[in-house]
């Protein structure tokens, strides 16, 4: 070979190293850096089995427990139905997958096809323009959930802003039932008829709910928090007094105020807030069934609490149902024994463990002076610092100073046992942030 033509042949080389270098470059261009808004509305991105886009921490933006299985759904389910669950998101991120749970069904649960979406808010069933997200698991559109189990979706790209609403829908074709169900969601989910899961316009969603349905977790990969916060409690937690759709839940409020101090500069940890609070919760009775519903906590803690991602730190408000729903007079020491469970498997993961002291209810219809005398002895063994490595006093904080055996009015629903939505603002409000620092103790 001439040198001429060895000349040739290299110059000709980089000019085709060049040319693919460039193709290269303007295909991951316009991938990375095309707005979302530059498609149509009704286009639906199907790439969710690809790897999240950013780096960050899956964190819990928000969850719900698993109660029972749904009355009316029997066998039956609700196949041929989409179901539209409307959850706000505490926490935001760059991509999100979801958890799916047939813990009460009795057959396996199929679902053919599954969506996330922004919603355009106020608790609409309409999908924000471009936010539509096909669902995939282990790269299937479809997933086939057995009886007792569950299933985490694949992470799909999307920004999902904190405090924004989320749609998150499934369609299942065939009977299976009953359906797993949170019953006290305080927020307005969908049902329509057929698969219109990929429906942005909501119009399809003319059956409204207060039930979430086989959702029971949204986690994001986020650059706000480093970690999950999981508040374990009943009734109290689960906000069963607040005000339908606006998320004023003290577990949201303690979201809310923690970003806050955070945004403000404070030095505290950057922690997500997830809620695992059930009706009637109590901490060593559970229901009926196999697997119980209404589970008592030592018997959930493991699956709400332990294996939500990355937790960093737990809050309990739970024991006041083992007082009023006990049928004879309830014994502190076992309640105080249970809590001490918990706290246990908690400690056994290394993780902070906050209490909660627990609050009056005099004049509710369960109220008896000998049950008002094992609320103070549980009490007053959290306050000796023997059961949690940090307390929350919401007891002190909101009885009323003229008679501490009921609730001040104003932080009173008018039933005598839960907060109005004023009472949920104080129970945020005097919650101490820096007790969220540390791990937990190896003894108490």
């Amino acid at each position: 070979m001439t040198k001429r033509r060895g000349y040739a042949v290299m110059t000709a080389l980089v000019a085709l190293v060049v040319a693919i270098s460039a193709v290269i470059y303007l295909t991951v261009a316009a991938d990375e850096g095309t707005p979302r808004g530059a498609v149509a509305q009704t286009h639906v991105r199907h790439d969710s089995a690809a790897a999240p886009a950013s780096a960050g921490t899956w964190v819990g933006s928000w969850s719900t427990a698993p109660v029972g299985g749904e009355p009316g759904t029997g066998t039956v389910g609700l196949a041929g139905h989409s179901v539209r669950n409307v959850v706000h998101a505490n926490t935001g991120g760059t991509s999100a997958r979801i958890t799916l749970s047939n813990l009460y069904g009795q057959s396996p649960l199929t679902i053919t096809h599954a969506s996330l979406a922004l919603s355009t808010g106020d608790g609409s069933a309409t999908a924000a323009p471009d936010s539509m997200r096909r669902l995939t698991f282990s790269g299937s559109t479809g997933v086939v959930i057995p009886a007792g189990g569950q299933t985490i979706s694949d992470a799909v790209r999307l920004v999902v802003p904190h405090d924004s609403d989320v749609l998150v829908t499934t369609y299942s074709p065939t009977p299976s039932g009953p359906v797993t169900y949170h019953p006290h969601a305080r927020q307005i989910s969908y049902v329509a008829a057929g698969d219109v899961t990929e429906d942005p316009t909501g119009r399809p969603y003319t059956e409204q709910t207060p039930y979430w349905r086989y959702l029971t977790a949204l986690d994001v990969l986020s650059n706000e928090a480093d970690g999950t916060v999981v508040v374990f409690g009943d009734s109290i937690t689960d906000g069963v007094t607040s005000t339908t759709g606006a998320n004023h839940r003290w577990p949201d409020l303690l979201a809310d105020r923690l970003r806050g101090a955070l945004e403000s500069g404070s030095r505290l940890p950057r922690y997500s807030v997830v809620n695992e609070g059930i009706s009637g919760n109590q901490v060593l009775a559970g229901g009926l069934g196999r697997p119980a519903e209404n589970e008592s906590g030592l018997g959930r803690f493991a699956r709400d609490t332990l294996a939500r991602p990355d937790v960093k730190a737990v809050v309990i408000d739970l024991g006041v149902n083992d007082i009023l729903r006990n049928p004879r007079l309830a014994d502190p020491a076992r309640i105080v024994t249970g809590l001490r469970t918990l706290v246990a498997q908690a400690h056994a993961r290394g993780l902070k463990v906050v209490g909660a002291t627990l609050m009056p209810f005099q004049g509710h219809r369960g109220y008896t002076s000998a049950r008002e005398a094992v609320r103070r002895q549980v009490n007053a063994e959290i306050r000796s610092g023997t059961v949690y490595d940090a307390v929350v006093d919401f007891d002190k904080a909101l009885r009323d100073p003229y008679d501490p055996r009921r609730l001040r009015p104003d932080y009173d629903s008018g039933d005598h046992l839960h907060p109005s939505d004023r009472g949920f603002a104080r129970m945020a409000g005097v919650f101490d942030l820096l007790s969220l620092e540390g791990g937990g103790q190896t003894e108490l």
